[in-house]
Formats: C-alpha cells, sequence, structure tokens
C-alpha cells in the first residue's frame, strides 16, 4: 500500500498521510520504493508556503530520499528493479513510493544503509556549490561555516578541510561545541551577542576568505564587513526565519524582513568582496551538472554524511517540530 504526506501550503497542520496509487514508469523514469527521507529547511518554508518555489495548489513536500528500485520504464538501461539507491526530486519526497526521472537516481554505495543516502543528497550538493563553484575555494583559505552541525555545515566542514581550510564554524548553543570539535571544525563560536569579538578572536591574523551563511541578519553583516578583499559570502539559507510550530511567526518574519541585511552594489568595487546566492531546486533543472558535481565530490573522499535523528514516516509532524527546534545535529531521517 502506497501513502504519501499532502498539505496545502500554510500551516503544518495541514499535512495529513493519505494512501494514493502509480501508474507505471513513464518512458526515462523509474518507480522508487522509499526507505528513508531526509528532511531540509526547505521543506518547512514550502510547508509554511514562504518558499517561491512552492506548487500551487496541494502537494507533498520532500527533495530527497534512497530505497529500492521496484520498476524501469522504456528507456532505462543504468537501473534495474532490486537496485539500492539515493535520489533527489522538486518536492513529492514524503512518500512511500514515487516515479522519478532515472537521470535524479544515483546508486546507493555498497555500504551504505538508507538512512545515509537520505542524508546524503541535498547537503552535500549545497555545500560543495557553495564553497566551490561559487565560492571558488582554494587549498589553505579561511573559511567560516554557520550552522557548522548541521546538514550542510558538518559536510561543507568535510569539504573545506579536505582542502586543507582553517576553519572557523558557529552553533546555536553550548551543547553542540564539542561535537563540532569532534567533527574537526578548528574554532567553534556560539553565536551571541559578542559574536563580532568571538569572529575576531578566532581568526586571530587570519584574513577570512569564504564565508557559507545559512542564518543571515548580524551573522550575514558581520562576516561581510570582516572579509579579507577578494572574499566572497554565500547565502543558503536564513535560518532566523525559523520558528516551532505550525505556522510562521509573522510578527518576527515581519520584524526580520525589515532589518534584513542590506548591500549597496556600488561600494562592493571599493570593498572588492562578493555575495552570492542559490538553492537546489536551480541544480536540479540542471541534471548533468549535478552528476558532474557529484563526480568532483567523489574525489574528495569524504566520510559518509551523520545521521542524528532517525524517526518513523508516521511521526513526520513530529519529526519537522524537531527539526524547527535548532537543538538537532546533523541530519534528520524518516525510517520507512
Amino acid at each position: 500500500m502506497m501513502h504519501r504526506y499532502i498539505l496545502r501550503a500554510g500551516s503544518l497542520a495541514n499535512m495529513k498521510l493519505r494512501e494514493f496509487t502509480l501508474p507505471a514508469p513513464a518512458p526515462g523514469e523509474v518507480r522508487v520504493a522509499v526507505r528513508a527521507v531526509g528532511l531540509n529547511f526547505a521543506d518547512i518554508y514550502a510547508i509554511w508556503g514562504l518558499y517561491g518555489a512552492t506548487p500551487k495548489g496541494e502537494f507533498t513536500p520532500g527533495l530527497e530520499y534512497a530505497g529500492i528500485v521496484e520498476a524501469v520504464g522504456p528507456g532505462v538501461n543504468h537501473l534495474s528493479p532490486g537496485d539500492r539507491v539515493m535520489g533527489v526530486t522538486r518536492f513529492g519526497g514524503y512518500t512511500s513510493h514515487l516515479n522519478i526521472d532515472a537521470r535524479y537516481v544515483i546508486p546507493l554505495p555498497v555500504d551504505w544503509d538508507f538512512k545515509t543516502g537520505a542524508a546524503y543528497l541535498v547537503q552535500t550538493l549545497t555545500a560543495y556549490y557553495g564553497l566551490k563553484t561559487l565560492g571558488a575555494l582554494e587549498r589553505g583559505q579561511n573559511v567560516l561555516l554557520h550552522s557548522v552541525a548541521g546538514g550542510v555545515g558538518l559536510q561543507a566542514l568535510k569539504i573545506a578541510k579536505a582542502h586543507d581550510c582553517f576553519v572557523v564554524g558557529t552553533v546555536g548553543s553550548m551543547a553542540k561545541v564539542d561535537f563540532a570539535q569532534k567533527e574537526g571544525c578548528d574554532m567553534v563560536i556560539v553565536r551571541a551577542a559578542d559574536f563580532e569579538k568571538q569572529l575576531k578572536d578566532a581568526l586571530g591574523s587570519r584574513p577570512l576568505n569564504l564565508v557559507i551563511d545559512t542564518v543571515g541578519g548580524r551573522y550575514f553583516s558581520i562576516p561581510f564587513k570582516l572579509l579579507a578583499p577578494m572574499g566572497r559570502l554565500i547565502v543558503v539559507g536564513s535560518s532566523r526565519y525559523t520558528s516551532v510550530g505550525n505556522r510562521p511567526n509573522l510578527f518576527r518574519l515581519l520584524y526580520y524582513f525589515l532589518t534584513r541585511p542590506k548591500i549597496d552594489p556600488q561600494q562592493l568595487p571599493e570593498t572588492n568582496k562578493g555575495v552570492l546566492g542559490f538553492n537546489l531546486i536551480w541544480l536540479y533543472e540542471r541534471a548533468e551538472l549535478m552528476h558532474q558535481l557529484l563526480g568532483e565530490i567523489n574525489e574528495l573522499r569524504l566520510a559518509p554524511p551523520h545521521v542524528g535523528h532517525v524517526l518513523p514516516f508516521e511521526q513526520m509532524h513530529e519529526a519537522i517540530k524537531l527539526f524547527q527546534s535548532g537543538k538537532t545535529r546533523g541530519k534528520v531521517v524518516l525510517e520507512l
């Protein structure tokens, strides 16, 4: 029996688990029986209706999964029923089964379980594209990674350390400091009122070359001010807008929107700094680039992603609220 979560954007309370059926895979598609689903911040914003790419009307959230190929459509020759796979999808991942374009289905490494597969693609592609393609990461640079104990942060940390970089990471609480240090972060900062002083102390005499921003607000503005000439700040998210609950805190959203950082483009040539941003939905439209990036990532021989929290698929609402809390480490995954 097939089940998926469906809602109309606006509130997590609208999301219900429903039965459904699928037709046979179309040409170029495969059917996957999903065994694990990964959570992402984009899921929350889509559920709330705050994500520009959110589908109109009822939809199923979710961007990544891992499972077993059940059937293949005409023209699919690189996958067979029974293959263990992981994949990305432009929504539709909160499901027990899906038909998906076979270009976005990747064989699961033989020594990985489904939970690990569901934790890999979105975070790793986000981190790598941000650091290397947009950030032009060079060996031995000094890098600031916000939310370094989260899914994207941990993968970005591995990529930066694979390039012999000095990494300063930020976390939301003292409870995550030891974890981030054990994962290899050189200096760990708890985001607080004295953040600018902490960052200067952590860097010492080192120039700040590259920032991956997942938070926003003053945690964008201060590192941007401290960037060295030719430095780049890459925006991949704004977690400060997130709160725990079925609906967003509209007053908080409005305040943060009105007080958001503002950059004068005419000053950029004088400061010789750059700001870039992206989301993975754009990358999803370019399958050939996704495979190119995955090939480059494979050459780095990164350790598998850290799965910090695993809940049953039927506890999706509880898992999302846990994810909203900011108390998680690594990836939050649902098992079927």
